[in-house]
This record gives structure tokens, sequence and C-alpha cells, in this order.
């Protein structure tokens, strides 16, 4: 009898454990997780900002005004403009910026990274051309919050490993779901190039098993690279999900995206898209400043990893991460500055484009790598990237350089003009324990 007992026991106990988690557990996120944000109402006008418009060009003394989530209005703050019905906010004194956008991502894909099951950024096999990241994105993740509080409001969220990794999609960083926050759906497929190196001091024999390895996955992309470029000329009467999601690279209608962060790397990436009539964008790209000339010459995009990293090789300057921008800015490479894969670590993107200004850069150039130049390759610069007429008003009101971390502090953020609830966890456990300890 007591043996027949103890499962209904158990039984009752978990769910009674359940409802108290589920009563609980809203009230301890609730101020860490903000809601998303409704859609603008009335004309919004943000005057007596400096305003930097993401192209280089910057207004003292300006006004950005939008209506029904579109800019309207961007000039200096004594132009004349309709204020009838709608809200004038003085910002004298601060920063307007575009917002800024994170370049190849894992947003939303990954909650910690050391915990598998929060883990969704990788697919097994390593050709996956048809797996889609916005469809694993979740829009309630706690970083994203997080990440909005340094102005980022935008990412492409792409998948990670095997040779070919997946489709990569434009995600706005306020949302309930991945179909709402999607901007732009399937923007390109993602490559892992391989890496055309030896490790150092290893044995011939090593040596050797390694270059079989290197020459086995090259020729098996270029094997299904060419299998798929078949296939999208023809009309075969049984659809493969693999071939079909190529179909766009062959068009010009996808980016191919290949990382590759070595020399060697990078000179087999572009040869290989080469050989199918593609344009590639390199993405970490390490290398990229002993290789502005070919780069330049093929018209390749670069996404650069970041600067807050290590030179890839002991006998290049330890300041090169910090230079490399300022080489591919000289070389009129169109660029951008933050293609980090951990989802966390975006929130320093403007930290590392303001790094490269103490190397070179102009503070106009730093942000147009993080923004305008961004969209340019995502191909969504009609509608992010600059403040310009015309385009959503996704953008950002700082107190100070936005740039530095010394004096970045997000007063208000807006997508599509929809003003945001600047709340995430670390601002909520900040309160908290301020409170606690009587701090004012």
């Amino acid at each position: 009898m007591q043996n027949r007992l103890l499962p209904r026991f158990i039984a009752v106990f978990l769910a009674i454990l359940i409802l108290i988690v589920a009563s609980v557990m809203p009230h301890l996120f609730a101020q860490s997780i903000p809601t998303p944000a409704t859609m603008q109402t009335k004309p919004l006008f943000l005057v007596g900002a400096t305003i930097h418009v993401g192209n280089g060009t910057v207004i003292e003394n300006g006004v950005v005004g939008f209506v029904n989530g579109k800019i309207t209005l961007v000039g200096k703050a004594d132009a004349a403009f309709d204020r009838t019905g709608a809200d004038v906010v003085d910002v004298k004194g601060k920063h307007v910026y575009p917002g800024f956008i994170a370049a190849n991502t894992t947003l939303g894909l990954v909650e910690v990274e050391a915990v598998r099951s929060t883990n969704d950024a990788e697919e097994v096999g390593s050709l996956n051309p048809h797996v889609r990241a916005l469809i694993a994105y979740n829009a309630e993740s706690q970083i994203i919050p997080t990440v909005r509080f340094n102005g980022v409001l935008a990412a492409m969220v792409a998948p990670r490993g095997g040779l070919v990794s997946g489709r990569s999609s434009v995600m706005e960083m306020d949302a309930w779901s991945w179909e709402d926050a999607a901007l732009k759906t399937d923007v390109g497929i993602h490559v892992n190039f391989p890496t055309i190196t030896r490790q150092p001091g290893a044995l011939e024999t090593d040596r050797k098993t390694q270059d079989e390895t290197i020459a086995k996955q090259i020729a098996a992309l270029y094997q299904f690279f060419r299998e798929a470029q078949s296939y999208a000329k023809s009309t075969p009467k049984e659809k493969n999900l693999r071939f079909e999601a190529m179909r766009g690279l062959f068009d010009g209608s996808k980016k191919l995206f290949i990382r590759a962060d070595h020399a060697k790397s990078i000179l087999a990436a572009v040869n290989f898209a080469k050989e199918f009539n593609i344009t590639p964008v390199i993405v970490g790209a390490a290398d990229s400043w002993v290789l502005t000339d070919v780069l330049k010459a093929n018209n390749v995009s670069v996404m650069l990893e970041g600067t807050h990293t290590l030179p890839e090789r002991w006998s290049d300057d330890i300041e090169q991460p910090y230079k490399t921008p300022l080489a591919l800015q000289k070389a009129g490479i169109l660029y951008s500055i933050g293609a980090i894969p951990q989802g966390w670590q975006q929130r320093n993107i403007g930290f590392e484009a303001g790094t490269a200004v103490a190397h070179g850069l102009s503070k106009e150039e730093a942000l147009t790598a993080i923004s305008a130049n961004v969209a340019k390759i995502l191909g969504v610069d009609d509608r992010l990237g600059t403040l310009e007429v015309g385009k959503d008003a996704t953008l950002f009101v700082s107190d100070g350089d936005a740039l530095d971390m010394r004096g970045n502090s997000v007063e208000s953020a807006f997508i599509r003009g929809k003003k945001l609830q600047l709340v995430n966890k670390q601002k909520f456990l900040y309160e908290q324990y301020k409170a606690k300890y009587g701090q004012k």
C-alpha cells in the first residue's frame, strides 16, 4: 500500500513545487526582462543635442524628429517644424546616435555558454545551409536588455559550427517573439573556412595528418557548392532542403559570410568564392591588414571580430588588433567592428570602436563601423545605420560619448520610434542592493 502511495505523493509534491515556482519566477524577473515597447502614437522631437548622423556628419545643437516610427526631420535645432500634438524633448548637452548594430552574434541563441541546454547556436553535422538561426532566437533572453544599455539596438544573429553553419537574420532588440523581432530574414549563408596553418611544433607525421584533414575539408566545401550551383540551375523534380537554401547565393539575393582569420585562409576563401562568382564577406579577418590590396581588388567586405583581442602571431605588434580598422579605412575597404562570437560581449562594441579611435580612426569613422557600415554589409541601409529622413527611428540618446565607457550613459532608446524600457537584471540588482545597504 505504501509503495503505491509513494508515486502519487511525489506527483502531488512536484505539482505543488511547479505552482510555487510559477508564481514566484515572474516576480523575480519582472524587473529584469522589460515588456516590449508599444508603437509610437504621436510625433516626437529631440531638440538641442549633438547629432551624430552615422555617415561622418555631426550636427551641433540639432534636432531629430520622427513620426510613426520613421525619421521626418534631421537638422539644426533652430529649424522651423510643426510642434502641434508632438512631444518635444529637450536633450541639450547630450548626444544622439543611430542604433549600433552587432555584426555577427549569437544573441538570443545562447543564454549561458557553460550550460548546454541554453545553447542553441549550433546544429549537428557539418553541412547545414538550411538551418535558420531566427527560429531558435529567444526574444526574452536576459542578455538582450543588457546590450541595449550600450546602444546596441539591432543584430545579425548567426549560427555556428560545421563547415556550413546555416542562415543568419537581422533582428531588432525589442520584441515578443522571433517573428516580431525579425527585420530581415535569411540574410546569408555562413561558412567556416578551414584554417590553412599547421600547429607549431608538430611532428612530421602530425603535419601530414593536418594537411590531409584540411585538404579533405576544402574538397568537401568545393564539392558541396558545385552540387548546389548545379541544382540552382536546374528544375529538380524533388526538392533538396540543403540545396534550396543555397539558391540565393548564386543569384545574389543572399550574402556569403566566410569565417577566416589567417592570411592563407583569407586568400583561399576569396579564391573559393570567386570560383562560384560570389563576392564574400570575410568574418573575423584578423590578418586582413596584410591583405588590403587583395580585399580591395575583389571588393570584399570585412567584419572584424573586434579590437579587444590578441594578435594572431607572437611576431605581430601587440597593438595590431587596435590598428587594423585604420588600415582597412585607409584602404577604402567596407568593414565593421564587433563580429564577436559571444552574445553578451556585444554590449562592448561601442568601446571596441572607441579603442580604434585611440589608434588612428576618427570618432565618426569608428561610429560608422558599428552602424552605417554594418547596415550596408547586411543590406538594411535603407532602414538602419544613419539618422536620415525616411529611415527607421532606431536611435538612442547618451549623456556622454557612447564610444567611451567613461562617458557612455544611455538615457533613452527607440526602435522604430518605440521608446524602450531601459531595465535589465544588473540594474535591478543594483537598485535592490543599494536599497538593502541604505545607499542613495
